[in-house]
């Protein structure tokens, strides 16, 4: 039995083992659990409401190798120079197989993470990235209720999952490599029509000139992408995460990113985000209740063997499942 008042207060005071406590508990999907999630949250929203001005949330990713945690570490330690409480979650789309998370960022930061002013936690994508929307983001807002200004999603350069995570943050910073084209790549996936702040990281020593090349190379892509010239428009930028150059540069174009969309402008932007939150929630309680209806579960290895053999398409076998589910008795 989870004792919600006291988690309550353990994390308005910030105390590390219930904000921990918490995020286990908005990520569970057991039903006690979700239960106790959703009187949880339904408190540190009003919480939210009272706040003079919200989290900075900050969605950070970028191609394998690129150098996130390095970065991240660099930007975390900055940030908490200036007095800032820092969140990070770590988000990990190759737990969609595996259902935990393995990237390890404790180990990967372990300056950051042994700073108090800090926190970071690897959020696993529960099963779908349906499950990245439900976890991540009320895990921002335990967050957030827990007194961080900052709070920080990293997310593997994968696709999909980036989407998902700039649906949730105020602005997208997405790093790149010199060297590498993904400028034109990135344009094709879409990813950099997502990206409000881009920086080529890794320009340091030898390299600094290939990334200020880099830099020049995917401004003018961007421009191309931007044509209207209307909004903001992505600044692309150098840094060394490893180093730390520059870290406070980009830092300031992420503010400017943010400032430029004005109070109601982010306010408009924040309210969108939880009416797309309020979808996927619906769609990953829906996808919940078909997993645990009995008469799915009767049907579910027979259809499995058919269309394994090969006998049954898969449209006829979503019909069947779907069916099963509207039966009277199936709920």
């Amino acid at each position: 039995m989870v004792d919600v008042r006291t988690l309550l207060e353990g994390v308005r005071a910030g105390r590390r083992a219930d904000v921990s406590r918490a995020i286990t508990l908005v990520e569970s999907g057991r039903a006690d659990h979700r239960t106790a999630a959703r009187e949880l949250l339904t408190e540190l929203a009003a919480d939210a409401k009272r706040r003079a001005r919200p989290a900075i949330r900050v969605g950070i990713s970028g191609v394998p190798g690129v150098g996130k945690s390095t970065f991240i570490e660099a930007l975390g330690t900055y940030l908490t120079e200036q007095d800032l409480s820092v969140g990070v979650l770590a988000v990990d789309p190759s737990s969609v197989r595996t259902g935990g998370s393995v990237l390890g960022d404790k180990t990967r930061m372990a300056k950051l993470a042994a700073n108090p002013k800090a926190y970071i936690r690897p959020s696993p994508s529960a099963g779908t990235l349906g499950g990245v929307a439900r976890a991540t983001t009320q895990a921002m807002i335990v967050l957030e209720a827990a007194g961080h200004d900052v709070v920080l999603v990293e997310t593997v350069g994968v696709g999909q999952s980036e989407v998902t995570v700039a649906g949730m943050v105020d602005t997208f910073l997405f790093l790149t490599l010199a060297r590498t084209g993904d400028q034109l790549q990135g344009i094709k996936k879409g990813i950099l029509e997502i990206a409000d702040v881009i920086a080529v990281n890794k320009a340091d020593g030898d390299r600094e000139v290939e990334a200020k090349s880099a830099a020049k190379e995917l401004a003018g892509a961007l421009r191309l992408v931007h044509s209207s010239g209307e909004g903001w428009v992505p600044p692309v930028l150098t840094c060394s995460g490893l180093n730390g150059t520059d870290v406070d540069t980009v830092w300031d174009k992420v503010i400017a990113h943010r400032e430029s969309m004005g109070e109601d402008g982010l306010a408009t932007k924040r309210a969108s985000q939880q009416l797309e939150f309020t979808w996927a929630l619906v769609r990953d309680e829906l996808a919940e209740r078909l997993r645990r209806s009995p008469s799915v579960k009767a049907i579910r290895d027979q259809v499995r063997s058919q269309v394994l053999s090969g006998e049954l398409p898969a449209p006829m076998a979503a019909d069947r499942i779907l069916a099963a589910y509207d039966e009277p008795d199936a709920r």
